[in-house]
C-alpha cells in the first residue's frame, strides 16, 4: 500500500504518525501537519480528504509494519523466549533512541470512545493481531518448557501486551527510557520458566 502513495503523501503520513504518537488523535490538526510538511492544509486534503482518512491510513500502515515485524521474528528466531525478548528490545531501542516512544495504537486506544469508528476498528485490529501473535508465541514457549503460564495463553498474551504498553506509559510519565526496559523485562521474567 505504501508504495502506491506519492512521496508527499508518505511525508504527510510520517509526520501524522509522529504527532499521533506524541498526542493522539485529538492532539494534532491539519495545521500542525501543514507546518511540518510545509504545504497548505488544502494540499493535505488533496491527499487525505479528512483527518479520519489520514489517521486510518497511518494505522493501516502501522498494522502492516507490525505484522511484518512479528512474522520476521518468527522466521529469524523460531524461539519463543527469544522472540519475546526481541519484541521488548525493539521497543527499548525505539524509546531509548527517540525514534518511537509509544505504540500509536495504544495511544489511540485510550481515545477509542472519541475517535471515528473506522479508526477504532483498525486499533482493535492491531490489538487482535498483536495478542494473536503473543498467544501463539506463549503457547509454543509453554509447550517447549521455556515459559510457564498462570492463565490461558490468550489471557497471558493480553496481560503481557498490557504490561508492555503500561511500561511505555510509565517511561513517558517518569521521563526515563530505562523505566520501559526494566518493567518490560519484569513482564518477560513473569512468564519465563527459568526465572
Amino acid at each position: 500500500m505504501k508504495e502506491s502513495l506519492s512521496p508527499k503523501a508518505q511525508e504527510i503520513l510520517a509526520h501524522a504518525r509522529t504527532l499521533l504518537e506524541a498526542g493522539g488523535y485529538n492532539g494534532f490538526s491539519y495545521a500542525d501537519v501543514s507546518v511540518r510538511v510545509n504545504i497548505s492544509k488544502a494540499s493535505i486534503h488533496h491527499h487525505f480528504p479528512s483527518k479520519a482518512d489520514l489517521v486510518r491510513t497511518v494505522v493501516e500502515l502501522y498494522r502492516a509494519e507490525a505484522r511484518e515485524g512479528l512474522a520476521l521474528l518468527d522466521r529469524q528466531l523460531a524461539d519463543p523466549l527469544q522472540e519475546l525478548n526481541a519484541y521488548v528490545d525493539y521497543w527499548s531501542s525505539c524509546i531509548a533512541g527517540g525514534t518511537s516512544s509509544f505504540c500509536i495504537c495504544a495511544m489511540l486506544a485510550a481515545e477509542a470512545p472519541m475517535i471515528p469508528a473506522e479508526i477504532a476498528d483498525e486499533v482493535r485490529g492491531h490489538f487482535e493481531d498483536l495478542s494473536g501473535w503473543l498467544t501463539v508465541t506463549l503457547e509454543k514457549g509453554a509447550a517447549q518448557g521455556q515459559l510457564r503460564l498462570q492463565g490461558s495463553p490468550a489471557d497471558e498474551a493480553k496481560a503481557f501486551m498490557s504490561s508492555v504498553h503500561g511500561a511505555m506509559l510509565a517511561a513517558r510519565g517518569f521521563g526515563d527510557a530505562a523505566t520501559f526496559a526494566a518493567l518490560a523485562r519484569l513482564a518477560i521474567a513473569r512468564v519465563s520458566a527459568t526465572a
